[in-house]
Parts: structure tokens; C-alpha cells; sequence
């Protein structure tokens, strides 16, 4: 609303979320949301996920790689799901996740094969990237990437699951949504 309209009410507005993503759902009601959980979500959701990559990057020189990746990836989800409900967990189907992250990691397992080398056979890559410079990386990045993908779609799957149900259970319960 803006100021020009005659129902424009500035003191009753002003505390009302203004991006769709991180409302609280049709799940929660007003009783029930709380608001420190869901402004703690919006601080620590992008840095968690800024994190996992970073373990998806650094996997290959030290611990980390893309289980560990996808799995805290993962919990960034869970935490979403916990303060907006269903409705702001995630916008893409688990089953696409599932498929894309299996479809990487087969093809990176079996490409080594294309020119001789047994399977899940790793290279170094070096290659110059015009605005970033000289740019090298490990072939198993690639793998790893895959299992991110799979590893993230397996946990937004369990969370779609177990939230309908828990969802399906409030509903016949009788329980305000």
C-alpha cells in the first residue's frame, strides 16, 4: 500500500514482513509464530548456506567435501522449514534434486572411462576464466557436486514427508493451523 491510498494505515503496517520468503506460512498461526526464530532464520540461512559451499570447495584438501556439504546445507533447509513452515522450505521439487545430483555424479564417475582411465579416476583442470585469471581445480569436484545435489534432495524430501504428515496429524487433531 502506499501513502496516497485512503486506507493506507502506517502505524498498524509498519511490522508487517515485507519479502514473500520468509513469511510464516499457512501452518503457523499468529499464535504460534515466533518472530525471534524466524529474523534469527533470516540472518543465519544465507551464511550457513555460504558455509556449505565453502565445504564443497574445500572438501578436496581437507575434511569437508560434498556429503558434509549437503549435509549442512540440509540443516539450513530444517531450520527454514522450523520457523516459516511448509510453505518456505523450498521452491524445487526433492525428486529434481535426487535425479540432477545422481545424473553428476554418474556422468563424473564414468567420464574418465571416455578416454582410458578406470572409473572415478581424478585430474587436475587448470583453466583461464577471463575475469577471474588462472583457475585450477580437481575433476572430483564435479563428484562431489553430485552429492550435494543427491544429499540436499534427500533432505527436502524427508522434511516435505514428515511435515505433511505432521501437518496431516494437526488437521485431524482439530488444532489451529
Amino acid at each position: 500500500m502506499s501513502p496516497d491510498n485512503d486506507d493506507y494505515k502506517p502505524f498498524e503496517e509498519w511490522d508487517r514482513p515485507r519479502q514473500a520468503w520468509m513469511l510464516s506460512g499457512d501452518c503457523r498461526g499468529h499464535r504460534q509464530r515466533t518472530l525471534l526464530l524466524e529474523m534469527t532464520t533470516r540472518a543465519l540461512f544465507p551464511t550457513v548456506l555460504v558455509f556449505s559451499v565453502y565445504l564443497l570447495l574445500v572438501g578436496h584438501y581437507g575434511p569437508g567435501g560434498g556429503f558434509a556439504a549437503g549435509l549442512v546445507a540440509g540443516l539450513a533447509f530444517v531450520l527454514r522449514y522450523i520457523a516459516g513452515g511448509s510453505e518456505a522450505a523450498v521452491r524445487v521439487r526433492p525428486p529434481v534434486l535426487i535425479g540432477l545430483g545422481l545424473t553428476v555424479a554418474l556422468l563424473t564417475a564414468l567420464a574418465p572411462t571416455v578416454v582410458g582411465a578406470p572409473v572415478l579416476t581424478t585430474t587436475k583442470l587448470a583453466l583461464d576464466v577471463p575475469l577471474l585469471g588462472h583457475f585450477e581445480t580437481q575433476t572430483s569436484v564435479f563428484l562431489d557436486v553430485g552429492v550435494y545435489l543427491l544429499i540436499v534432495g534427500v533432505v527436502l524430501d524427508l522434511l516435505r514427508s514428515l511435515g505433511a504428515g505432521i501437518e496431516r496429524d494437526m488437521r485431524d487433531a482439530g488444532e489451529p493451523r
